[in-house]
Formats: C-alpha cells, structure tokens, sequence
C-alpha cells in the first residue's frame, strides 16, 4: 500500500525544477504533447464560444497560448506554469499582433478572482499536480457556463519503462497516472456538470532505451515520486533495466506508449444548474462524446 501511495505523490520542488532544467529542450522533444495538444484545440471548434478571459494552465513553452489567442483574438488569454523557465521561454510565441500575458503560480492556488475565466485549456499539466485541488481552483475561477477542455495522462503512459524498472528493485522510477473514471468523478466532485471524457493511445518508437530517457529527460519528465531512488541509478542498474525493456521490442523497435485522456466539462449556471451537477444529470450546453469523435473523424478526412 505504501508504495502505491508514494507512486502517485510527486515532490512539488523536484517536478518544478525540472521542467525549468528543460525549458530550452523542451519543444525538440515534445512529439507527443504536440499532437496531444493539436487534438485538444481542434475540440475547441465543436463549441460556440466568444471567452473574454482565457486560461492556459500549465502553458509549458506557450503554443497553446498562441493558438488561442489566434482562435480568440479579441480575448485575454493568460499562460500560466509553475515553472519560470517554462514562461521565460514562451516569450519566443508571443507577437505583438498575437499578445498573451505570463504568470508564474501554482494551478492548485490560482491568484485569480472567482468567477473571472471562461474558458480553461490545459494540456497535460494534471498528471503533475493533486486532481482534487486543481479542479476545486479551476471550478471556483470559471463563470457560469465556462468550459474546462484538459488533457492529461492515464495509466498505461509509459507502461513498458516501468515494467522494465519493477524487473530491478523495489524502487518508484515511473510515477502512476489516474485513470479516466477517476478524473470523471473528480470533477463531479469539484461541481462540473456532466463531463465527457475518453482515451486515445499514442507509442512512439525506439531504437534503443537510452533515447526513451533522453526524450523524458528533454520533456522535463524526471522521476518525482515520493518513493524515487536518491542518487544517480547505477550503470548496472540502467544496464539491467535495458535488458528487460527488449522484452517488449518489435520490428526492431522498442515502443513508447501513452494513454492520453480527453475531457470536457461545464460550469452549471444558477444554484438549479449546480444541483443538477450534483446529481450527474446532463446539461444541454454539453458536447457528446459521439458528437466529438464523428467531428474529429470528419476533420481529419479533409
């Protein structure tokens, strides 16, 4: 039981430092957050929005940032990451035609005034921080009717590095991710009103393990669970790892998988509107999950 705990417990210091350690190689490596991110702001065109305020939180390097502000031009669209190299680095996707503002701070404590946001993005930035706190501070920021579109990790994400790592010790080398079901409920919990949610998988190929961890290592993907080894691994250690992760090579390729989760969710207006939340009833202004897949479908044809 412990270890599960400290699986899914992430030291807040360890993760910060590491994503301004990778703030320079961060976009030479972000593959999958790239496509995971195209995907995300193409669901954006299945709503009618016109937001005044716009949120990116855990903006990363700033490309959502941009994107939304060219999809919302007359919006206030404000990056936010815990990470000031992260931020510093967005500056390169700032224009003067295509403004955006910075904030460094934490996504479970937003210094932003309740009910001041219509719209949240946030791609893959859950999986480092605590469900629960975050969807109580992006449900208490949103307007009635404000929309939350995130994306996040689920927990076959790198399903092959760590059954290469349970082979050699005991320790946590690969943090859990929550499954789908999970965040579903979390943000009922938080006062969503019927979020739809669903799973695609992305694997990237290798030709060998040590380009798996530089990859990590670029993306600013450190170890930073609670139970992590302290100290650097050991050659024969990596070496032994090695050797098991080629159980799962194919075609001469060692596979990389993500299970990424897609979720959308509204803020109920009025205290009827929350009460329907409450129970898990659906809400009109809600976009199917059917609805999304059909749209996607169509778009990725043309």
């Amino acid at each position: 039981m412990r270890d599960e705990i400290e699986a899914y417990s992430l030291d807040p210091h360890w993760v910060r430092r590491s994503f301004d350690q990778a703030a320079l190689s961060f976009d030479s490596a972000a593959v999958v957050h790239r496509e995971v991110r195209e995907n995300l702001l193409q669901r954006l065109e299945l709503t009618r929005l016109e937001p005044r305020v716009v949120l990116d939180a855990g903006a990363g390097t700033g490309h959502a940032s941009r994107a939304l502000k060219r999809r919302y031009p007359k919006a206030l669209v404000v990056a936010l990451d815990s990470s000031l190299g992260m931020l510093a680095a967005a500056v390169r996707q700032r224009s003067w035609l295509r403004p955006f503002e910075r904030v460094c701070a934490d996504a479970e404590l937003l210094p932003l005034a309740q009910g001041s946001v219509d719209l949240i993005v946030s791609n893959l930035m859950l999986q480092w921080c605590n469900p629960d706190a975050v969807f109580a501070e992006f449900r208490r920021v949103l307007k009635g009717n404000g929309l939350l579109s995130f994306s996040a990790f689920g927990p076959d994400t790198l399903r092959e590095l760590r059954a290469a790592w349970k082979e050699v010790d005991s320790h946590s080398h690969v943090h859990r991710f929550i499954d789908m079901h999970d965040l579903g409920d979390a943000l009922v919990r938080s006062g969503f009103s019927a979020p739809v949610l669903d799973v695609e998988r992305f694997t990237l190929s290798y030709l060998d393990v040590r380009k798996v961890a530089a990859d990590l290592k670029a993306t600013g993907a450190h170890n930073a669970t609670a139970g992590r080894m302290k100290g650097l691994t050991s050659k024969a250690r990596f070496a032994a790892m090695q050797a098991a992760y080629e159980n799962f090579r194919q075609d001469g390729r060692l596979p990389a998988t993500y299970e990424v989760v897609f979720a959308h969710a509204w803020v109920p207006a009025g205290p009827k509107a929350a009460r329907t939340a409450q129970r898990g009833e659906a809400d009109t202004t809600s976009v199917s999950l059917e609805e999304i897949k059909r749209e996607l479908r169509i778009r990725r044809d043309k």
